[in-house]
This record gives structure tokens, sequence and C-alpha cells, in this order.
């Protein structure tokens, strides 16, 4: 058994981040290319990522933003 390293950032792909913003694929590219989302990690031939941490992060400024208005 390998120990787990939490100082790993984990990627996840663009439909998890979707699943996860509740967005879809349009308009979460809509956001990316507009700056309103984290930036992609390019894993080459058409595949992007996303840095789990940035994107749960992300969701959370959400949540504070309603909070806050």
């Amino acid at each position: 058994m390998t120990p787990a390293n939490d100082n790993v950032p984990m990627l996840i792909s663009l439909n998890d981040a979707c699943r996860l913003t509740s967005m879809s694929r349009s308009m979460l590219n809509r956001y990316r290319f507009e700056g309103r989302f984290p930036i992609a990690v390019d894993l080459g031939d058409r595949r992007v990522a996303f840095v789990r941490s940035e994107v749960t992060d992300w969701i959370q400024a959400k949540i504070s933003a309603r909070a806050a208005a």
C-alpha cells in the first residue's frame, strides 16, 4: 500500500468539473474563455484538466458571494 500524498494537486476532467459545478460543457467553456473560471491544464492532444482545489475554491467563492449579496 502506498502512502497518500496530500500535497500533490489532483487533476479532474472537464466532465468532472461540469459535474462538480452543475454547469454544461458549453457554459463552462464560455466561462473559461471569458476568464471567469480556473485556468485549465493542457494535457495535449485536445485534452485538458483542472486542478480540483481551484475548482472547489471557485465553487466556494460563488457560495460566499451569494451570502454577501
